[in-house]
């Protein structure tokens, strides 16, 4: 990263390390299938799978080919899943990739056969059996159509798999709906195996599953969230997770403001007294949410700044009047803790949830990653999309 970054998001390795080593714990003996979509949930998938790979993740999930795709161009040699669908006319792909593919309608399953066996390869798929998400999947009372989609030409089953709704809360009624759910699945699987119909790799427990419902471990654990130091929710909670991501920016100017002067779009903020404000060269284009105009806090000098006015595409404006330091060059931290909003904090203030903040920030950030508090490596999308696996040195 050259060192007039506007802003970046900084990565700790050790972190993630720490949380892949406390999930794999918690799985007992259960295979890691490590979830990396959405960039490694705005983490680098280029920079954090092949880490987690070493760590000993034996599978990755992710939600579109082109994300799987990503994963094989930086090394990836672990088998990778995806979620999502996949057009059919891609079955070439996924064979010569080694990418696995959910399978969730009889109807997708003879599309995606079809192709296959018109190229020559066999797709392993894993088969999505919908227990209560009404998302994608088979009916838990189609296993007919489970059966036949297994002895289709062109596909191997390799996995079948469910997702919980409400893993991640301690309503009673949630957790029944969680038992439910289970209880679904493996009726499925007891009503396949009476068919001679059994798979390799049975899964269903996502991060709050994996060390919330222990039971439900089967073959394999999903975990996606904790890995990155977050929490699936403010009630089920895995101690000892540390916090991967901190949201940085330079501060561009400083100014006084004086007594009755307006901030921002729309005048919303006016100063009531003098006011040293500090530009910081972030905003909402780079995953800073805006909903935190005049709400949020962030660190400089390791001390709190609170945003006046609002938050703009590229930059932001606080008030440094107790900060008599700050000075144009200087770091603040925007997300991540300590006197700054953690992800947590951000995502309690606009209403939404720390994945929806971490996966936010934009591919404009360029991510820097950290080791023991020295910079290591860094990726940055906007120059080197594809370098990074060649350059890293951690």
């Amino acid at each position: 990263m050259e060192r007039d970054a506007r802003c970046w998001a900084e990565v700790d390795l050790g972190a993630l390390r720490h949380n892949f080593r406390l999930v794999k714990r918690c799985a007992g003996g259960a295979a890691v299938m490590a979830v990396v979509k959405a960039d490694a949930y705005g983490h680098g998938d280029a920079a954090v799978a092949p880490l987690l790979e070493r760590e000993g993740a034996d599978a990755f999930a992710v939600a579109c080919l082109g994300e799987a795709l990503r994963l094989r161009r930086v090394g990836v040699t672990r088998p990778v899943l995806i979620l999502g669908r996949t057009g059919a006319e891609s079955a070439a792909a996924l064979a010569e990739n080694g990418i696995r593919q959910a399978v969730f309608s009889p109807e997708y399953a003879e599309a995606l056969s079809g192709a296959a066996s018109r190229a020559g390869v066999t797709v392993r798929v894993h088969i999505k059996v919908d227990t209560g998400m009404a998302r994608l999947g088979f009916s838990p009372e189609d296993t007919d159509g489970i059966a036949r989609a297994c002895a289709l030409p062109g596909l191997f089953a390799e996995g079948i798999f469910t997702h919980f709704a409400a893993a991640d809360s301690i309503a009673p009624q949630d957790r029944e709906y969680t038992r439910r759910q289970y209880a679904l699945f493996d009726g499925v699987l007891r009503a396949l195996a009476a068919r001679g119909v059994r798979f390799p790799l049975r899964h269903c427990c996502n991060s709050a599953g994996t060390f919330a419902w222990p039971e439900y471990r089967l073959d394999m654990v999903r975990p996606g969230i904790i890995l990155y130091g977050e929490q699936p929710s403010d009630t089920v909670t895995l101690p000892g997770l540390r916090g991967a991501l901190r949201l940085c920016a330079a501060v561009s100017q400083v100014r006084t403001l004086r007594a009755g002067d307006a901030v921002s779009y729309g005048c919303t903020y006016r100063a009531g007294r003098t006011v040293r404000a500090a530009t910081l060269a972030v905003g909402y284009a780079d995953g800073y949410p805006r909903a935190l105009s005049g709400r949020g806090t962030v660190s400089l000098h390791g001390r709190p700044a609170r945003v006046l006015g609002r938050v703009c595409m590229d930059q932001m404006i606080v008030d440094v009047t107790d900060i008599p330091q700050a000075s144009p060059g200087d770091t603040a931290v925007v997300l991540g803790g300590g006197a700054a909003d953690s992800v947590a904090d951000a995502a309690a203030l606009t209403g939404t949830i720390g994945y929806e903040v971490l996966c936010g920030i934009g591919r404009r950030v360029p991510r820097v990653y950290v080791e023991n508090g020295a910079r290591v490596a860094s990726l940055d999308y906007l120059s080197e999309p594809e370098a990074f696996s060649t350059r890293a040195s951690y």
